[in-house]
């Protein structure tokens, strides 16, 4: 196995970004893997916006993981920032092997270097593999979340 690299996404990765958002039970229901206009605009809007990070994790050439990470400025907590860390994936092959945990570990580093008073992330209620994931890493249960689709 090559080593794994955290980078920034490139317009080449999209393709296989769609795939890992795609390759869940609930990516399955709502993500497509063919890229259209709606991603194309998507892509460029994350990755010109300063606060917004598109990161994968590249094995020789393939991507084999990915996460968005969004820095939020607030008024709380002595007007801190915080990162938010959403669209978490792993190819279904690198599962269990450690990588997940590098991924969010690289990206809770980055946050810290960059100052943030904490870093935040949604998970499905359903998705009580990555709960036990993310606790394992430190994270608590300390909110209800609530969406309301538009």
């Amino acid at each position: 196995m090559a080593d794994v690299i955290f980078r920034e996404a490139v317009r080449a990765d999209l393709p296989a970004i769609l795939t890992l958002l795609a390759d869940d039970v609930l990516g399955r229901s709502r993500d497509v893997t063919t890229v259209d206009e709606a991603y194309e605009k998507a892509f460029a809007d994350v990755t010109t916006d300063p606060r917004n990070h598109l990161i994968v994790a590249d094995e020789g050439g393939d991507v084999v993981g990915c996460l968005q990470i969004t820095y939020i400025p607030g008024l709380g907590r002595h007007g801190a920032e915080r990162s938010l860390i959403e669209a978490v994936r792993i190819r279904s092959d690198r599962r269990g092997q450690g990588l997940g945990r590098q991924l969010m570990t690289w990206a809770i580093d980055q946050a810290r270097q960059r100052g943030c008073a904490l870093v935040q992330l949604t998970t499905d209620k359903s998705r009580q593999d990555a709960h036990r994931f993310y606790r394992n890493l430190g994270f608590v249960a300390s909110h209800e979340g609530m969406k309301l689709p538009l």
